[in-house]
């Protein structure tokens, strides 16, 4: 297992920014990764003193990085990654910091090409299901301003 030391080495979240607190399981298409901090009231996520659920989508994003991290041949073929879409978000809660169980961070790769990978995740606590949606991570951005 991969723990939060190892996940903040690897990302590019830092701190208290770096949400996750460790990989549960990985493979080449799939991580779940649990994370503790959303009852953290120290968490730069908050506002006005809540942690709203649509701050799941970056609890989300680090899984997925984690992933590229996981999955790159070696540690200079990792790639940024920049989130640039999510659609099909669901969110069945209203905030997060009110969770007294831990989070399950899932994210699934679907598709991907050199530049490009697509996601489904979800967060979930116990059997509740908390948000799912899909992303699309653009690995070389400098192929962003070359449309």
């Amino acid at each position: 297992m991969h723990d939060h030391d190892w996940i903040e080495r690897h990302i590019p979240h830092k701190g208290d920014m770096c949400l996750l607190d460790m990989v549960q399981q990985w493979d080449e298409n799939h991580i779940r990764c649990r994370a503790v901090s959303h009852r953290d009231g120290g968490n730069p996520l908050r506002h006005d003193n809540r942690l709203g659920i649509a701050a799941g989508i970056e609890y989300a994003a680090q899984a997925m990085a984690t992933h590229g991290a996981l999955t790159a041949a070696d540690a200079s073929s990792a790639k940024a990654g920049y989130l640039v879409s999510v659609r099909g978000v669901r969110l069945a809660a209203s905030r997060l910091d009110d969770i007294p169980d831990d989070l399950t961070v899932e994210a699934h790769c679907g598709t991907r090409n050199g530049s490009n990978v697509l996601y489904q995740f979800r967060v979930s606590a116990g059997d509740r299901l908390l948000l799912e949606g899909r992303a699309v991570v653009v690995l070389d951005a400098a192929t962003l301003g070359q449309f």
